[in-house]
């Protein structure tokens, strides 16, 4: 599955009529240079590393972008990347292309030559090829003469942690002045060939409640003398995520599911302590902005009303990613020239975590999806079968690489009058 035979716009190299010619360029290169990306993923997927600690990731991206004659300079955190391709970054705008390249703690379950050689690590979620496409996109456009701007490539670490590296690059100021900001991610839910778009949110923030209950315990024989701290876990479990559906738009899609509850070590023991813990998700970034304060007052008076003590612990996640209109029309365009019109799909909205979403303090951000399924069962995310069709890294490179080209020609005239 290494060919780069997936039939794209442009795929002839000829171009379409009035096609830019450096998207033409760029097309050329992706096709020369397909092999060698295969390469670059398969490498990164056999050796995989977790959030912050993606040091062997980062020197091995940074080595690469050096030999191309670029100057890629690293987070202060000592993983990740930052790459500028083209001009000045003050002489004209600025477009951010963001990548995670960080790996999940799972074992690798695929008999290919390419497996993890890592125990109990793997890239199960598509980081690899996001980091492999953005190599490429950072590479093919700095063979170019000229670019009408600045592209700033973001190789983020600590994707797949909480908050997330994206908070980190943000608070590190790496976004100051860019205009705007993409990225994809793969779904093995679309053939390979294809990209997923939607405008608005299209992925859900994520946070993560802990709740310890606490009473003076007793005999279940006399639960009238004591705090029955089952039954008061009972009723958060079940009253909380209900209540909350009726304080806040349906919309919003607000949703707290518990993952885990622990109290008690005998059947007839009423249990001193017992903890919840779970996840809750909203694709509303405003809702999002409420959750904490209402999960607070809410566990709190479902609990004190049994007699329990109450102790919440809730740590703000990521927020929704929440695509805006303008970039999404960008994306559009480029899709449309490189997969043509049939092969834009109208992307699901999903209750996953992302952190691109913490982009969108800065600037107006949009996320695609890249199509990785080539055949058979699809393999789904998060899982230590899941695979990608190789074909698409080939999409993904003239796809962002004509993304960010557009939105640079698109903003030019912003930061011009801005200057003026």
């Amino acid at each position: 599955m290494s060919g780069d035979d997936v039939r794209t716009a442009g795929a002839d190299g000829t171009g379409r009529p009035g096609e830019d010619a450096r998207s033409t360029a760029v097309d050329g290169w992706s096709r020369a240079h397909q092999a060698e990306l295969v390469a670059v993923r398969r490498h990164l997927h056999a050796h995989p590393e977790l959030g912050f600690a993606e040091h062997e990731t980062t020197g091995f991206l940074e080595s690469r972008l050096t030999r191309a004659g670029l100057q890629p300079r690293r987070l202060k955190g000592g993983t990740g990347l930052v790459c500028d391709v083209g001009g000045d970054p003050g002489a004209g705008p600025v477009v951010v292309l963001r990548a995670d390249i960080d790996a999940l703690p799972l074992t690798d379950l695929k008999d290919v030559p390419y497996a993890s050689t890592r125990h109990g690590l793997a890239h199960a979620c598509g980081h690899d090829v996001h980091t492999t496409v953005l190599l490429g996109v950072a590479l093919a456009l700095a063979s170019l003469d000229e670019l009408p701007g600045t592209v700033r490539c973001v190789f983020q670490p600590a994707e797949e942690q909480v908050p997330g590296g994206g908070l980190q690059v943000l608070q590190e100021g790496v976004l100051a002045g860019a205009t705007r900001a993409f990225a994809l991610h793969c779904d093995p839910s679309l053939d390979v060939g294809k990209v997923g778009l939607r405008t608005g949110a299209i992925t859900a923030a994520c946070d993560r409640v802990e709740v310890t209950l606490t009473g003076p315990g007793g005999h279940t024989a006399r639960p009238q003398l004591t705090v029955d701290l089952v039954h008061a876990m009972g009723r958060v479990v079940t009253e909380v995520p209900g209540l909350l559906s009726r304080l806040v738009d349906p919309r919003s899609a607000l949703s707290l599911v518990w993952g885990a509850l622990s109290a008690g070590v005998a059947a007839n023991t009423i249990p001193e302590t017992g903890q919840l813990r779970g996840t809750l998700r909203v694709l509303d970034r405003s809702v999002w902005s409420q959750a904490e304060e209402l999960v607070r007052r809410l566990v709190t008076e479902v609990a004190e009303a049994s007699g329990a003590g109450v102790q919440i612990e809730y740590v703000r996640g990521v927020p929704p990613v929440v695509n805006d209109p303008r970039s999404v029309a960008l994306l559009r365009t480029a899709a449309l020239e490189t997969v043509g019109s049939e092969g834009v799909a109208l992307s699901p909205q999903s209750m996953g975590g992302e952190d691109f979403g913490w982009f969108a303090e800065a600037m107006p951000i949009a996320l695609a999806r890249l199509g990785t399924h080539g055949g058979g069962q699809p393999l789904d995310l998060h899982r230590g079968t899941f695979d990608v069709d190789e074909r698409a890294i080939g999409v993904g490179v003239r796809l962002m690489a004509r993304t960010a080209l557009h939105a640079l020609s698109a903003d030019a005239a912003v930061v011009a009058a801005d200057h003026r």
